[in-house]
């Protein structure tokens, strides 16, 4: 496992929980919009990566503190350790959410019928058609659409999410995602934020305005009962 940075405290990347955040090395997509671009690249030698051992230490000095772990990066399922990094967390009794780019199935899968994720955030970038342009790669599709199908039909709590940008995303594009999930328990909209992109370029972009999302939304909702926005 290479755990390349830790936020001691969150309010809102666990919903409805007190959390640890941890930010996993690595990932296989390059979306140019990231805003955790000192991640994504695997040659970032500038990383001080903190180890299991006092990871597990902080964790332990926290039981009372917090009510779960998010795991999120980067893309945490790229890590080969972390399914027995994940049982330890549980064994200590926490709750345990992941963020994934749903680009490796096999292992939600795992993961997902062995009880070891209480909640899985799921991101889908855009229309699969729209991958290349705002993922960096389209040639996971298939894998996303088993992981999408994967937690449509589980009993885990999850959502699906999409960090919307002007320009790049249109309402026929949420449409079309909200085709692809029909019947998901929960979908967020995502509003872009300027922060630390991976593309320079979209430092100087902005988000869209709230009336735009609450558009997005109405679009959208007859497909999914609950979607909510993030702004």
């Amino acid at each position: 496992m290479k755990i390349a940075g830790l936020q001691k405290t969150s309010l809102i990347d666990y919903p409805e929980k007190i959390s640890t955040v941890v930010f996993t090395y690595g990932c296989n997509l390059r979306c140019p919009y990231c805003h955790n671009s000192g991640l994504v690249k695997n040659n970032n030698k500038n990383i001080d990566f903190i180890s299991l051992d006092l990871l597990f230490e902080f964790l332990r000095r926290r039981k009372k503190l917090i009510d779960g772990v998010c795991i999120t990066g980067g893309e945490p399922t790229l890590q080969t350790g972390l399914e027995p990094f994940i049982r330890k967390i549980k064994k200590m009794g926490f709750k345990i959410k992941l963020d994934t780019n749903g680009t490796k199935p096999d292992l939600i899968n795992k993961l997902v019928k062995e009880n070891l994720i209480d909640y899985i955030a799921m991101d889908i970038k855009a229309p699969f058609s729209r991958y290349g342009l705002l993922a960096g790669s389209s040639k996971y599709n298939n894998q996303i659409k088993e992981s999408i199908n994967i937690l449509l039909n589980s009993n885990i709590d999850y959502e699906f999410r999409t960090t919307v940008i002007p320009g790049y995303h249109t309402e026929n594009d949420l449409i079309k995602i909200a085709e692809l999930i029909k019947g998901a328990g929960r979908y967020f909209i995502q509003n872009f934020k300027p922060h630390n992109t991976l593309d320079s370029a979209f430092k100087s972009k902005k988000g869209f305005p709230p009336h735009v999302l609450e558009d997005f939304k109405s679009k959208i909702s007859p497909y999914i009962s609950n979607v909510g926005i993030r702004n």
